[in-house]
């Protein structure tokens, strides 16, 4: 091996040191911070590591499967408790909010909710107003956001978001144009369409059928309207 392999190599190796520490330590300001902007948690754990490389932060699916891996070995007793709250909160929320056609997405679908973990809606309405009307109507106070997603990876659009609370836990609505119930915008993590889920989807999550393929392909298609 020539001296300019072995730089090489070593290099290699010390990058990927690097990529999985900043993962890491994003896991673990996601986990005991409650911070879920996945760029914000790694540019903060890079900081934090004086790990200055670009090539070094780790891309968001790295973080997720280091939160993952974190829950595991930390959290196996206190996280899938606030898992399963937030799908039974959630399927509350859909039956409520049924004439919106709501679907689940982020944490408390994937798996990676925890106590600080938002209950994440996707809700349809041609009216951006016809959702925060619905809960001013039935008594819920809700805070009025905006976010941007990404619709194609060329493309950002900006929706209405509404927060509120519910039996201690937040929740957190995007509203969507109806035609948005066939294209989901693409995931923060690896930039494909959103997986998202119907009640139905959800119920079964519950009963325990998460791995079937009945499942599967229930996610599989959750961008297209059932």
């Amino acid at each position: 091996m020539t001296r300019g392999e072995h730089h090489r190599i070593h290099a290699h190796d010390r990058l990927q040191r690097s990529r999985l520490l900043v993962a890491q330590e994003a896991a673990r300001l996601m986990s005991e911070h409650g911070i879920r902007d996945f760029h914000r948690a790694k540019t903060k754990a890079a900081e934090r590591l004086g790990i200055l490389e670009t090539q070094a932060l780790p891309r968001n699916q790295e973080i997720e499967e280091a939160l993952r891996e974190r829950q595991r070995l930390f959290l196996a007793d206190s996280q899938p408790q606030s898992l399963q709250q937030r799908r039974e909160a959630a399927v509350e929320a859909m039956r409520f909010l049924a004439v919106f056609e709501p679907r689940l997405v982020g944490a408390v679908l994937e798996g990676t909710a925890d106590e600080h973990s938002a209950v994440c809606l996707h809700v349809f309405s041609d009216d951006p107003d016809a959702v925060a009307l619905f809960l001013h109507d039935h008594g819920v106070p809700a805070e009025t956001q905006t976010r941007r997603l990404r619709v194609t990876r060329a493309d950002q659009a900006e929706y209405p978001v509404l927060l509120f609370a519910a039996d201690g836990l937040p929740f957190d609505l995007t509203v969507l144009p109806r035609n948005a119930l066939r294209q989901a915008p693409l995931d923060r993590i690896d930039e494909k369409p959103m997986r998202r889920a119907s009640l139905a989807a959800v119920e079964a999550l519950l009963s325990g059928d998460d791995d079937s393929d009945q499942l599967e392909r229930m996610l599989a298609n959750a961008s297209q309207r059932r």
